[in-house]
């Protein structure tokens, strides 16, 4: 809406102080001649803003103005809880009414935090996926969300390992991992956690459903993550590692990998050290250890060494 742009834009000019016509522009996602024509329409209402000429010119206000515009809606605060994540406002559809609200906030705050506060955001930027990896997209995010926010039921057809269900689910929560969204709900009053990208249907319907009393959303996902991992990990692999192969542990195995470089033995003359793995069941460890390559040794356990040895002699031969 328009009325909502004027007030980014004058919020702008007095967070930053003088901005040019390409900069508020690209701030608001419009053409400069919109910007002109904005800005000559706070000016027509009795805002202070003027252009200034030149190389050094733009838009600023009169010295000292300050508008008191600067109560948030019902969206906007909402927003705040994913201040610092622009995108993943985006994708909730709340990326406009985020960047109104720290908007709205940097102008009620006195000059100087003002300024510190805008130091901050230009200095530490929070990249919630991992490396070399696409989020799945999830194009039922939006409705998902409409029924975590007005807490109704979801009527959803969901894709999982075996085949896909039909499900009436009580939302509680949205989890962002890694870059994907997970819908976390209560079915027949348990809690459980969906992955949203695996959604082939969703409906909001118009059934009310209660939150738990005392359900904390943050408890259950760090009780879920521990639960899972308890359950995928099956034993551990001794292994002899070199060097590079102990820096690739943490990247490759995350929380595991950190765990064996930790309680790394001693290195020897060569810098390879000994380290207990945790690891899957034997076909995925196998996959798993052989993407170390030459910078790993399995010693232990012996079904796992021969099947690794097994595995490389078949590599061997192909490539012969």
């Amino acid at each position: 809406m328009r009325a909502d742009r004027l007030l980014a834009l004058l919020l702008l000019l007095q967070n930053r102080g003088r901005m040019t016509a390409p900069e508020l522009a690209e701030e608001l996602e419009v053409s400069v001649r919109t910007v002109y024509r904005d800005a000559e329409a706070l000016a027509a209402s009795g805002v202070p803003v003027y252009a200034e000429r030149g190389p050094a010119g733009g838009f600023r206000l009169l010295d000292g103005y300050r508008t008191r515009l600067t109560g948030l809606t019902d969206d906007e605060a909402d927003s705040l809880a994913l201040a610092g994540m622009p995108g993943a406002a985006a994708e909730l559809g709340l990326g406009a009414e985020l960047a109104t609200a720290q908007l709205k906030l940097a102008a009620a705050l006195p000059a100087g935090l003002g300024e510190r506060s805008r130091r901050i955001q230009e200095r530490f930027h929070l990249d919630a996926a991992a490396w070399f990896r696409t989020a799945e997209p999830a194009p039922l995010l939006a409705t998902v969300a409409d029924a975590v926010w007005r807490q109704r039921v979801l009527e959803a057809h969901y894709r999982r390992w075996g085949g896909e269900v039909r499900r009436e689910l009580h939302p509680l929560g949205l989890v962002l991992k890694a870059g994907n969204w997970y819908l976390v709900a209560a079915v027949d009053g348990d809690a459980r956690t969906y992955r949203v990208s695996r959604f082939l249907a969703a409906t909001v319907t118009r059934e009310a459903c209660e939150r738990p009393d005392g359900f904390d959303l943050a408890a259950y996902w760090e009780a879920s993550s521990r639960g899972l991992e308890a359950r995928v990990l099956r034993g551990t692999a001794r292994l002899r590692v070199s060097p590079a192969g102990r820096r690739l542990l943490p990247a490759m195995f995350g929380t595991a990998g950190v765990r064996a470089v930790a309680g790394a033995g001693a290195a020897d003359a060569d810098g390879w050290a000994e380290v207990d793995l945790d690891v899957e069941e034997l076909p995925v460890a196998v996959g798993d250890i052989l993407r170390l390559g030459l910078d790993a040794e399995v010693l232990g356990p012996p079904e796992l060494r021969a099947e690794v040895a097994r595995s490389v002699t078949a590599l061997a031969q192909r490539y012969a």
